[in-house]
């Protein structure tokens, strides 16, 4: 959740339901009765079918009996049992012998499933149910079982998503509540009649709802008969049952969805952002929740503007996914191919739209999609027919149908359709052709017209291409601007470079090297610093940065002679390509001023894009995320979403720096909402990279490793091309923590061969701080001093403190506190510095457990409180050795070492094992109070010269050395 909405509350409120709750309550005083009845609630998906169930049930039994008894009061043995798939039932045994029970569909939907949930339900023990679903098998049916178990007691019995439970049960319910009144069992006296139901309350002829079973309620007259509540989807065809009642939901008012609203987010919604709710959920309670759920509590209170649609693919997937996912395979496509046959019915308020039956079965021939689906569509009424028209009740399903299509086929149905680009061509080209009073060359352009067509069909392409490129799939926007391209070279040269260029923006942002290529090769006509850019560019994709750098080099060195925007951002391109993260940030810095002073509104995000990034990568993190903020406002009030999907990629990224793993969680997963289906293999690389590091910052290593693998490969499964070296160092932190050094050792060979091609001022310290991860020894201690002195020659402060930190780590480990002290003062002052409170945690526990904080120290008599058993574990963990290590020396489990040690941590206040070796060294060194046992002076000498950094010297020398 993003932390706007609450969860709900368990007093199940409803919001117009006024008359649905009154057929309740008519029902309930039929139960009271002991006349019984069946209530029928139908509605569409969403729309609170099983919240009513809840409510009722829940009423009934909060409901006192007819002869004072309560809720949980009585003599018997009152109780609630938990059924199936989150149903429950709730009995108040006494004088007031009360039954409230819901019962959901089961999952598993076999042959008399949702009889056996039902009998379960009212059971009292497992045993009498199994005997209760055979009786319900033979001759007297489910009504004789269901009243066996009742014994005579009142009872609602709730059941959900009828038209979801297994044939079987479904009969043996019709068959129930369709048993006339009068009906005995055989070898059973007769039952009275209800002698308390009044008039009114039960209809001449009308159901017995359960068979007596020879019990009669006290005080009552007369067996008593259960009331039944029955929900199902509104398609679903209802058994025909005398006398029952049917009810069906609606939409919420503008009121309704006002209080629905309040109720569900944390903060009441601005009325603004409340209206705009309503209106594109057209008051749909579980659209509205759906929605709510994924706003901020900046949205809702309308600080930030929504998102656009508001009621997207997501939201659509999580209301209708169940019901279209239950769908066979050939019905689902047959209901998109309905939806995408006429668009006419998109909008949220539009009525109902009209297809023709011949429309679809010219799609379906096509697209190959089994006609015979559509008899079973009508029958369950997700499609209505009148004549030869079909139509949807509920625009949302056809939305929901159309998302859920794949996109491959989508294109072929509008080809089929006559919607798609080719299909209207050829179509205007077969009506001139037939006509029969003029000639098709008559009718067509003149010569200049015919001259000037490729440019209009070009710039035609050139904005479906600039469309995609800004809220669809990527490698659709490739493939219009190349074409617009070609169609704009002759008499357009401009827009056709442009519009290649933006193509080959396209391509790298879906990740595909070749398609890169394919768009820099074809423009062979320009000349200048667009030369330059693609020369040097086609390089470097190609590997030969030997002949990538001079023009590159010359296309930086351009950028204080240039004034345009465009060529701005190609010149901070370039930049980045050579590794120059400062000039990239300063020449995007230049393109957003250029930007802003010629009110290039809808170039403005991606200049903040690319800002963001240079930043990002430069190591100012505070810039990235402030420009990153700016970019995702101006994307989303232009409407660029695959623009807000990047900058949510940054903003996650540098929210793993600072240790905020709200923001992290956030931010990566709004990305990753639209890269995944857009083909934004850049920004998803980066939100998966985020979510590593942030996984990586709170100890998780082997969970940061998995995440990490598939982004160091090669290969389409694999991470961006231009980022997968630069995720190398984190891979190779998380995969030697999660003891996966195999993997970790072949990422950091790569990365040494790409290392010393310059493209990276932080490469060389990365490089030595992976092998000193990697090395055996005291070797780690050389290759640590060698990245710090690396890293002074670079301006990320970040990744010095990171390679510190673990540094002083190694030096911990290696029972050398006073040494490692320095370098992790160091570290805790730059994570400080930079807000990075997560990384700044990691530093003072490290420090912590050298002894070295001041602040926070464990008191002296905490010692005393360890029982002699635990002071062994804790000085044996201290020493480095691990449970199983301990439990082997001390002839435990491994369990129960545990136990002890999470004793020690509360008893001493301390959260890890970490802390222990400082804490024990400390307590040593001062002479702890003696509680068992006697101390080892040697072994306190050695521990206290130790922490005072008094040993002997040792290979990799110490912190001090190196500064």
């Amino acid at each position: 959740m993003s932390g706007a909405t609450r969860a709900a509350t368990p007093s199940r409120r409803l919001y117009d339901r006024a008359a649905e709750l009154s057929a309740v309550a008519r029902l309930s005083a039929r139960v009271d009765a002991g006349a019984g009845g069946v209530l029928f609630v139908t509605g569409d998906t969403g729309e609170g079918r099983t919240s009513l169930l809840a409510r009722a049930a829940d009423d009934f039994l909060r409901t006192p009996s007819g002869h004072g008894g309560r809720i949980g009061e009585g003599a018997g043995d009152g109780a609630a049992a938990r059924v199936g798939d989150g149903a429950t039932a709730g009995v108040a045994d006494g004088a007031g012998s009360r039954v409230g029970c819901r019962v959901a569909a089961p999952s598993h939907r076999g042959p008399w499933s949702g009889a056996r949930a039902l009998l379960a339900a009212l059971a009292p023990t497992p045993t009498a149910a199994r005997r209760a679903l055979r009786s319900a098998r033979g001759a007297h049916g489910l009504g004789a079982a269901v009243a066996e178990l009742l014994a005579g007691r009142r009872a609602l019995i709730c059941l959900d998503d009828l038209h979801l439970w297994d044939a079987h049960s479904r009969a043996a319910l019709a068959a129930a509540w369709q048993e006339p009144a009068g009906r005995r069992e055989p070898g059973r006296p007769p039952a009275d009649r209800p002698g308390s139901g009044g008039p009114g309350l039960r209809r001449s002829g009308g159901p017995a709802f359960g068979r007596p079973a020879g019990s009669a309620h006290p005080g009552s007259g007369g067996s008593t008969r259960p009331g039944w509540l029955v929900s199902a989807a509104r398609h679903h065809r209802l058994p025909d049952v005398p006398g029952a009642e049917s009810v069906r939901l609606g939409r919420l008012t503008r009121d309704g969805a006002r209080a629905f609203l309040d109720d569900l987010c944390t903060a009441a919604p601005s009325p603004r952002v409340a209206g705009r709710l309503f209106d594109e959920t057209a008051g749909h309670p579980g659209l509205l929740a759906a929605v709510a759920r994924r706003l901020t509590a900046a949205e809702v209170a309308g600080g930030v503007p929504l998102p656009r649609p508001v009621v997207d693919g997501t939201v659509l997937a999580e209301v209708y996914g169940g019901l279209l996912d239950r769908l066979p395979a050939d019905s689902r496509r047959l209901l998109a191919l309905v939806a995408l046959t006429d668009r006419a019915g998109d909008g949220a308020g539009c009525p109902a739209y009209e297809v023709g039956v011949e429309a679809v079965r010219s799609g379906a021939r096509a697209t190959r999609t089994p006609v015979e689906a559509l008899d079973g569509l009508l029958a369950d009424g997700l499609l209505w027919r009148r004549g030869d028209v079909l139509r949807f009740e509920d625009p949302f399903l056809a939305r929901a149908a159309r998302a859920s299509a794949p996109v491959a086929w989508l294109r072929r149905v509008q080809e089929a359709a006559g919607t798609g680009p080719s299909a209207t061509a050829a179509g205007t080209r077969a009506a001139l052709a037939r006509s029969e009073d003029h000639r098709a060359d008559r009718l067509g352009p003149s010569p200049a017209g015919r001259a000037l067509a490729p440019v209009v069909r070009g710039r035609s392409q050139l904005v479906r291409g600039l469309a995609a490129l800004a809220g669809g799939p990527v490698m659709d926007a490739y493939e219009a601007l190349l074409q617009a391209a070609e169609l704009l070279r002759e008499r357009a040269p401009v827009e056709a470079s442009d519009a290649r260029f933006l193509a080959m923006e396209a391509a790298w942002a879906g990740g595909d090297a070749a398609a890169c290529l394919a768009a820099l090769d074809g423009g062979g006509d320009v000349r200048g610093t667009e030369r330059d850019f693609a020369d040097g560019l086609s390089a470097a994709l190609s590997v030969r940065l030997d002949r990538a750098r001079p023009p590159l080099a010359r296309v930086v060195a351009r950028d204080g002679a240039e004034d345009d925007p465009r060529l701005l951002l190609r010149a901070g391109s370039a930049a980045l390509v050579l590794g120059d993260t400062v000039a990239a940030a300063r020449v995007h810095a230049r393109a957003l001023a250029r930007a802003r002073a010629e009110r290039r509104t809808s170039l403005l995000p991606r200049v903040l894009e690319h800002l963001a990034y240079a930043e990002l990568r430069a190591g100012r993190y505070s810039r990235a995320a402030r420009t990153a903020g700016e970019g995702l406002r101006a994307a989303e009030v232009t409407g660029q979403r695959n623009v807000a999907a990047h900058q949510h990629a940054v903003l996650a990224l540098v929210g793993s720096v600072v240790g905020d793993e709200r923001a992290v969680v956030e931010h990566a997963g709004r990305a990753l909402e639209t890269a995944r289906p857009h083909g934004l293999l850049q920004a998803a690389t980066l939100a998966e990279w985020a979510l590593a590091r942030g996984e990586l910052g709170r100890g998780l290593a082997p969970q940061a490793a998995a995440r990490l693998v598939p982004l160091v490969r090669t290969g389409p499964r694999g991470g961006h091309f231009a980022l997968r070296m630069l995720v190398v160092p984190c891979f190779v932190e998380a995969a030697v923590a999660a003891d996966r050094r195999v993997e970790a050792r072949a990422a950091a060979e790569e990365y040494a061969v790409w290392a010393v091609q310059g493209i990276d001022s932080a490469a060389p310290a990365q490089l030595a701080r992976c092998r000193a991860l990697l090395a055996q020894g005291e070797e780690p201690g050389y290759w640590f001093g060698e990245a710090v002195r690396r890293h002074d020659d670079c301006a990320n402060d970040f990744e010095r403190a990171r390679t510190l930190l673990a540094y002083g780590t190694w030096l911990r480990r290696r029972r050398r506190p006073g040494d490692a002290r320095g370098p992790l003062r160091d570290a805790l002052v730059t994570f400080e510095r930079a807000a990075a409170e997560g990384w700044a945690e990691h530093a003072r526990s490290e420090l912590r457990a050298t002894g070295g904080t001041s602040g926070g120290a464990v008191p002296r008599v905490a010692w005393g409180r360890l029982t002699p058993q635990q002071q062994r574990i804790a000085r044996l963990v201290a020493q480095g050795a691990t449970n199983r290590e301990i439990a082997d020396r001390l002839r435990l489990s491994p369990r129960t070492v545990d136990h002890h040690l999470r004793s020690v941590f509360a008893r001493l206040g301390i959260r890890s094992r970490v802390e222990l070796p400082g804490v024990v060294g400390r307590w040593d060194a001062e002479g702890p109070p003696v509680v068992s046992g006697q101390r080892d002076s040697e072994g306190r000498a050695a521990a206290r010269g130790e922490a005072d950094g008094d040993g002997p010297a040792r290979a990799g020398g110490g912190w001090e050395s190196l500064r």
